[in-house]
């Protein structure tokens, strides 16, 4: 009886590995069908799992109530599992160096807890090489357990995005690897349990790996050029999003907008890329000049911000700034790597520290990464400006009127609205006076 066939028996188990915005959705999701451990060193969200809470909001508290997941921070417990799926983040240094800590720490409490006949997948995004070269070596030492005759290992790449509740784990193609036509046959066959849209057995892992990686590369580098363009454009008094709409009436133009590109997804997978080709000794032009571009996003507005209100005739120290939002994304709660920071940084070279309200956000989170103390929206009062930076439905559902609410008592055009996402109506507010920039 093949693994996959005792798993849908009921007769082993699926662990997952990293419980956060992709680990745990999995863990659920699998749940529905089989038997599941979901493991998290993180003692403190096991204990909001197994409360029914879901802190990430990516399946909602009901569906963590009615989860028959075995929610642990026993590692010890892995060892009751023959398929076990590491979801852990891969970020990055300070340099924009890989940061494999994650990755090499929990291959460590598989190997540890790693038994005879068992399957380890990784779903954490890393480049080419990561998983045979770096983690299988991790999981024989730990294990004392021989790779391909003891245990085998995949990858299957996660494409969960935070936040969207259309593309979710069942209804996009999953790609899948194994180190043997085996061990393939094995991970298409449990992942096949949950994703209804099939699955793209790729050749080999690396070949895995590197689908993940340039998935996010190339929306990177399609938002740099919006961005690019925004830049242009607004030296030269055109408004971007028209042009892009204009764009758009053709058939085969891609429909990115520019934008703030933060997360651990776009932001963070190019630079994994372009660290493995440095390796291989090729010095990335266009990947790394996407990069630097939207990077650099953050601190371009602020710049704008500082010019409107100049051009507002307003005192720049003494300006009374708010600013919706410090996700890096609409509806998500996670603030990690988030480039709405860059904007509050950069304003707080010229003296001013805007007040920040998000209510989808992870407070705590953003008092540790940020030191930001968010407020609620009642706070915003008597404002020279206003910087929507991320579009929350809390935030796009706001009235005209209740933006007007937030100004000081004076004439419109003393009054600075800064829409990075381009949520609101431009001509409405122009017509009423106000000074209004968005990229």
């Amino acid at each position: 009886m093949s693994l996959y066939e005792k798993i849908i028996n009921k007769e082993e188990k699926i662990a997952l590995v990293g419980l956060g915005y992709v680990g745990m959705p999995i863990a659920v999701e699998f749940a529905k069908h089989v038997n599941v451990i979901g493991f998290d060193i993180n003692k403190a969200k096991i204990e909001a799992y197994k409360s029914g809470k879901d802190p990430t909001l990516e399946v909602g508290d009901e569906a963590i109530k009615a989860s028959s997941v075995e929610w642990t921070s026993d590692e010890t417990k892995l060892r009751e599992a023959k398929f076990i799926i590491v979801a852990v983040p891969t970020p990055v240094n300070d340099d924009t160096t890989p940061d494999l800590t994650p990755v090499i720490g929990s291959s460590e409490i598989v190997g540890r807890n790693l038994t005879k006949g068992s399957i380890v997948v990784y779903e954490s995004t890393v480049y080419p090489g990561v998983t045979e070269e770096t983690c299988k070596p991790i999981l024989e030492k730990e294990s004392g357990l021989k790779c391909g005759v003891d245990f085998k290992i995949g990858y299957s790449p996660e494409r969960i995005n935070p936040g969207d509740k259309v593309h979710r784990l069942t209804t996009i193609k999953k790609i899948v690897s194994g180190m043997d036509a085996e061990s393939l046959e094995e991970i298409a066959n449990v992942y096949q349990i949950v994703v209804a849209a099939g699955v793209h057995k790729a050749s080999c892992i690396k070949v895995a790996e590197a689908a993940k990686v340039i998935e996010n590369s190339q929306r990177d580098i399609n938002i740099a050029f919006m961005n690019e363009l925004s830049i242009i454009f607004n030296k030269m008094g055109i408004d971007t999003l028209e042009v892009l709409q204009a764009a758009g009436t053709k058939w085969n133009f891609l429909p990115f907008r520019p934008g703030l590109v933060g997360g651990h997804c776009i932001g963070i997978d190019p630079n994994y890329l372009t660290y493995r080709a440095e390796q291989f000794g090729y010095h990335s032009q266009i990947i790394l000049s996407g990069r630097r571009i939207n990077d650099d996003m953050g601190k371009y507005v602020a710049e704008q911000t500082v010019k409107q209100l100049i051009a507002a005739d307003k005192p720049i120290r003494t300006a009374k700034i708010g600013c919706l939002g410090i996700t890096f994304k609409e509806d998500c709660p996670d603030a990690r790597n988030s480039k709405v920071n860059d904007i509050l940084k950069e304003l707080k070279e010229y003296g001013i520290t805007p007040m920040v309200c998000d209510p989808v956000a992870d407070a705590p989170d953003a008092k540790k990464f940020y030191g930001v103390d968010l407020v609620p929206i009642e706070q915003f009062k008597d404002l020279d400006c206003l910087i929507i930076a991320v579009a929350h439905k809390e935030f796009t559902a706001l009235s005209d009127e209740d933006l007007a609410a937030m100004f000081k008592n004076e004439d419109n055009s003393k009054k600075v609205i800064v829409d990075v996402k381009g949520i609101r109506n431009k001509d409405e507010f122009k017509a009423a006076g106000y000074r209004y920039w968005r990229l």
